[in-house]
Parts: C-alpha cells; sequence; structure tokens
C-alpha cells in the first residue's frame, strides 16, 4: 500500500513567523509514514480578508486555494482557524472542490484519518491546552488534542480552568477592540497561571502568539508552543528545547 500523499497548508501565520511548526508537521507527518509536499503556490486562504469585510476579495484566493491543492489525497494546516475558513466558507465563496473536501486541521488528520493518537512523542513537561475557537466550535474537534496528548510519553497534561473561553486575539478584532482583547487575555493567562503549567498548547499559532506575548511580558516563565512541535518532540529529535 503506498504512503498517503499529503500537502502542507502552512499557513501565512506560520510560513512567516513561525516555520518550526511547519517543519514539525513535516516530520511528525514523515514519521509516520505520510509523503509530504509543500506546494510553493500556496497563498493565504483569505481570512483575513472576508472577516474583515473584503468579500469580493476572498474569492480569487479561495479559487487559487483549490487549484493549487487539487490532486493531493490529503491536505493539512496546523491551524484548526484556516482549515475551518477553508471547509466552512470557501464553498460559500466559489464552490466547493475536492482539495476543499480534503483539508483537515492536524489533530483531525492523525485521530479521523491515519487512525493513531500515539505518535511516538516525548516531551517531559507539565503542559496544559487551550482549544482555540474554530477548532472547537467550526471544525469541532473535540477531546482530538487532547488524547494525542495524553499518549505522550513524559507529558503531564493538567486541565485549563474555563478552557473554552477565547483568549481574545480574534484576527482583527485584537487591533479594532484591543481593550476588550486586553481583558479577554488576562483572563485567560489567569486560567494558564493558576494551572502551573510550564507550557500552553494549542493547535492555531495565532491564538498562541496572543498568549505567549502576554506571559512573556508578565514574565511568567510559562512558553506557549504549537501542538505538531510537541507532537514531533522525540528524545532522538527534540524540537523543542527544554525550558
Amino acid at each position: 500500500m503506498s504512503a498517503p500523499r499529503v500537502a502542507l497548508f502552512a499557513t501565512c501565520l506560520t510560513d512567516t513567523l513561525y516555520p518550526d511548526t511547519a517543519k514539525a508537521v513535516v516530520g511528525l507527518l514523515e514519521r509516520l509514514g505520510c509523503e509530504v509536499d509543500f506546494p510553493l503556490d500556496q497563498t493565504c486562504c483569505g481570512q483575513m480578508h472576508y472577516n474583515t469585510g473584503y468579500q469580493a476579495e476572498t474569492a480569487p484566493l479561495a479559487q487559487r486555494y483549490a487549484e493549487v491543492f487539487d490532486g493531493y489525497d490529503h491536505v493539512v494546516a496546523p491551524s484548526g482557524s484556516c482549515a475551518g475558513m477553508v471547509r466552512e466558507i470557501h464553498p460559500g465563496v466559489c464552490g466547493t472542490s475536492p482539495a476543499v473536501e480534503r483539508t483537515y486541521e492536524l489533530s483531525e488528520f492523525l485521530v479521523d484519518v491515519l487512525g493513531v493518537t500515539d505518535v511516538g512523542a516525548y516531551f517531559p513537561h507539565r503542559v496544559t491546552y487551550h482549544p482555540t475557537c474554530h477548532s472547537l466550535r467550526m471544525l469541532g474537534v473535540g477531546e482530538k488534542p487532547l488524547r494525542l496528548l495524553r499518549a505522550v510519553r513524559g507529558l503531564t497534561l493538567v486541565e485549563l480552568p474555563q478552557a473554552e473561553q477565547c483568549c481574545g486575539f480574534g484576527g482583527t478584532f485584537a487591533l479594532k477592540n484591543a481593550e476588550t482583547s486586553t481583558a479577554m487575555l488576562a483572563d485567560k493567562m489567569r486560567c494558564v497561571q493558576d494551572t502551573g503549567a510550564q507550557v500552553v498548547t494549542a493547535g492555531d499559532n495565532s491564538c498562541l502568539m496572543h498568549l505567549g506575548g502576554g506571559l512573556s511580558r508578565l514574565r511568567t516563565g510559562v512558553r506557549a508552543v504549537h501542538l505538531a512541535e510537541i507532537l514531533a518532540s522525540t528524545e532522538e529529535q527534540p524540537w523543542v528545547a527544554t525550558p
């Protein structure tokens, strides 16, 4: 049986600011037997345009996505936000396509498509998980990220109080409603600190950027690390340095 041919949809934020997350996804999927490609013609999914009211400008980006990722068995994104945009919004913008129907957020792909929860990871730290809004409410990934984290050797998973509350990022919401966003962030950081975790993780670098920035400014010592980087970490190949 041939290896599934998987395309990595890195997303703008990850490609620009967090390339280690994209590398971790590739390393993880290859370790699990996938053949991974990174289509160089990929661009933005159009979420920023769509959510800011530029819906006409979203259409060519959605169409380009359908063309660039056509022909792959699966498309995997380390972002519930962007995967949700593709699956839920693109069909209404320019119609559905095979690429749209085959797009998955990382934890969905691992659990639902590959059928694995133990990916052979090792991460000896105390970790709490923040379920990002789009992954929780739009994609409905549910317990999948937690099932993956529970199977990581050495990892101590601690429950996040009020986990389902938004961290306050919300894309341009954080810019247009800065005071409200900051207040929401303060509540979320308080919950993270109450867990005593060394690391807060999530499936979206956008939310982790928001959380990590706040936690860093407060000098809490808590690091924000993408789920993919934890799952890619092994004793032999530590993607994430020990705190």
